[in-house]
């Protein structure tokens, strides 16, 4: 059983986890691209494209979904480590903290800044640099985070387990 829920576990994470990690990469500088409204003789001229809006707005969508479909992953984690008798490993509960602490980071600072930029550029206004930058840190932050989970997955100091 503990080899079944560790293959589900992994997939989750490989299912849900890329996709956000990708995304909210792609996310600043899909959003930096979007043209700025020009005023020409007084009047609105140019203008967003509506595909480029579009982009930015279905990465924020795949990173709100997969956010979401992401809880899978920590559920059959905590099944597989319950059905290995590892619960209370050193490299287990320090996953979990990492892994939290990236849940956290997605939902207070990458999700909701996306939201933020992606209203502004549907209303046609400018997107400052340094927000999309300040985002970019926060999603860079949330991928090392995945990574470093990823590592004392695959390396568990400590365990007993075999690998």
């Amino acid at each position: 059983m503990s080899k079944f829920l560790l293959s589900l576990h992994v997939l989750a994470a490989i299912v849900a986890v890329g996709p956000v990690t990708v995304a909210a990469s792609m996310f600043p500088a899909a959003a930096r691209r979007v043209p700025v409204p020009v005023a020409v003789g007084g009047a609105e001229g140019g203008g967003a494209d509506a595909g480029d809006v579009r982009t930015v707005r279905l990465l924020h969508r795949i990173c709100r979904v997969y956010a979401g479909l992401g809880i899978t992953v920590p559920v059959l984690g905590f099944a597989t480590a319950a059905s290995m008798g590892v619960l209370g490993d050193a490299w287990l509960i320090a996953s979990v903290t990492l892994t939290a602490v990236a849940a956290g980071l997605l939902a207070a600072f990458v999700l909701p800044r996306q939201e933020e930029l992606l209203e502004q550029l549907a209303d046609g206004q400018p997107v400052e640099r340094a927000r999309t930058v300040r985002l970019a840190m926060f999603t860079g932050l949330f991928n090392l985070l995945w990574a470093a989970v990823t590592i004392l997955m695959i390396v568990r100091p400590g365990s007993t387990t075999g690998a």
